[in-house]
């Protein structure tokens, strides 16, 4: 990693960067019953609606899930948010990633009935930015919420936790703890033009502007996966070791539950997603592949590999086959 990926990688785990996440869809579901709707689709807990946590300050909780097929493939992962303060009063924000909007959307299609309710593409009126680095919770205090809400109480948060200074009627943005890169990170949705403007005034506070290439190697790194690029519409969420995030196994039925619980309780998947430490070796391309030590027959393949500072090796993760145990290398 050199010149500007570098300046942006150490600007993430030593001090505060700001990543463009505008790229990804977000939708918002609405209607007469549309937490029902949702409950019978989304594999996870349903998010509560939010309440104050301190005065002129919303605070809830982003629920993380996949959406399945009958036979428990992925059509999508996504995030969850409760923007109603009852239940009544349904409406929830997607935060779906770019790789599964048109399946989601096609699925949605098929089971909603618009009656009960009813997707709202909102891509284009609104935006996120993902805030990482040590510094990260301080600049969001400030910045984002007009210090209502200490970088300590932020720092402590859940991953999916959200805080909100004012109110989603009065075009508030949520800042939502996310873990899916190893540093300390925050992500800021909201109206296009308040994130926008929220952009600005974060590099004009030091925080320096990076790329997807250095979210990336951050990604891999911390062993997360990413829809259409380690995981896709043949993978079973217990293949990408994401169902203890995304499955609420007392929750009751969803499309691809019966899938779901029979691994549970009587089989196993036939292959599962590592991290893989490679050593000092050229990052391999995705599909690259994975050879057990001693044996020439392949194992499985690579999804995503990044030269990593962390670890001072190329990082990669991949599908290897049940059974197989002990190094994984490439050929």
């Amino acid at each position: 990693m050199s010149g500007a990926p570098r300046d942006e990688y150490v600007a993430a785990t030593e001090g505060v960067a700001v990543f463009d996440r505008s790229h990804r869809t977000r939708l918002l579901v609405v209607g007469r019953s549309p937490r029902q709707m949702l409950n019978g689709i989304l594999t996870g807990t349903i998010p509560a609606p939010p309440a104050p946590s301190a005065p002129d300050v919303l605070g809830g909780i982003a629920t993380y899930h996949a959406v399945l097929t009958p036979k428990g493939r992925m059509v999508t992962d996504l995030w969850c948010l409760c923007r109603a303060e009852t239940e009544a009063a349904g409406e929830f924000l997607l935060d779906v990633p770019a790789a599964g909007r048109e399946a989601l959307l096609g699925h949605f299609a098929k089971v909603l009935p618009p009656r009960m309710a009813k997707v709202q593409d909102v891509t284009n009126s609104t935006a996120s930015i993902s805030i990482v680095g040590p510094g990260a919770a301080g600049h969001v205090s400030r910045l984002a919420l007009g210090l209502r809400v200490e970088d300590r109480e932020l720092s402590a948060l859940e991953e999916g936790a959200w805080r909100m200074a004012g109110t989603f009627a009065d075009a508030g943005v949520a800042v939502v703890r996310t873990a899916e890169v190893w540093p300390e990170a925050f992500t800021v949705l909201g109206p296009a033009a308040k994130v926008a403007a929220l952009w600005e005034a974060f590099v004009h506070g030091g925080a320096t502007p990076a790329g997807l290439g250095v979210w990336s190697t951050l990604r891999v790194e911390a062993g997360r996966p990413a829809f259409g690029t380690d995981m896709g519409e043949d993978t079973i969420p217990v293949e990408a070791g994401i169902h203890e995030r995304a499955i609420d196994y007392a929750k009751g039925c969803y499309t691809g539950q019966e899938v779901i619980i029979r691994i549970r309780d009587r089989g196993h998947v036939n292959r599962t997603l590592r991290q893989l430490m490679l050593g000092d070796v050229p990052a391999p391309h995705s599909g690259a592949e994975l050879f057990a030590e001693g044996s020439d027959k392949p194992v499985g393949h690579v999804t995503s590999a990044v030269s990593s500072p962390r670890f001072g090796q190329t990082v990669a993760l991949g599908y290897v086959k049940r059974g197989v145990e002990g190094v994984v290398r490439l050929r």
